[in-house]
């Protein structure tokens, strides 16, 4: 029974991992406001939604090639492979390789611990929500004195992607158990 629930849930986290890397997992917008005597000037700076495998596309294309590297492995590269050999075990049932898959997934499974750090990551920076920057300036133009205000904003918000990856790693390390455990209870 709990290998078949195992089977099940494993089967569950792919199915939330797909949307989970695919859709925004974090809306970024930056504001600033640049206030001249009476005189207003808001541009928005920054207004972006990233999903986990934009967030690599950027990195990569911004020549952080070594993170982009370490999210794409650990975060893409690493549940696949677990979930591949999950339901590869499940199909060699009661066999010698069935013992040696879930081992080596278990093995694996500290190492697929980084894709809940990425997690981590996604909520640290969701963490500047609403940080907001001001400098007042008087400036002296041909003996008058003007008033120079420039302030910024910082928004974020989670988005459907981050629930869905968040899902996919609970649901993938309670799957992974349950197989293992079966292993246990033959």
């Amino acid at each position: 029974m709990k290998k078949h629930l195992g089977f099940t849930l494993n089967i569950l986290a792919i199915a939330l991992f797909i949307p989970g890397i695919i859709l925004p997992m974090f809306s970024l917008s930056m504001e600033m406001q640049v206030k001249l005597s009476s005189s207003t000037l808001s541009p928005n700076l920054i207004d972006k939604e990233l999903s986990l495998l934009a967030t690599i596309e950027e990195l990569w294309l911004d020549q952080r090639i070594f993170v982009a590297a370490l999210i794409f492995l650990f975060s893409i590269c690493i549940p696949l492979l677990k979930a591949l050999l999950v339901s590869l075990a499940y199909f060699k049932k009661n066999t010698q390789v069935e013992a040696k898959i879930l081992s080596f997934v278990a093995s694996i499974g500290k190492w697929s611990m980084a894709d809940v750090f990425v997690v981590a990551i996604f909520l640290a920076i969701l963490s500047t929500n609403h940080a907001e920057t001001a400098n007042n300036q008087q400036l002296s133009i041909f003996g008058f004195k003007v008033d120079l205000l420039i302030s910024s904003e910082t928004f974020s918000a989670v988005g459907l992607g981050f629930y869905c990856f968040t899902a996919y790693c609970l649901l993938s390390l309670l799957g992974t158990h349950l197989s293992q455990s079966s292993l246990k209870t033959r």
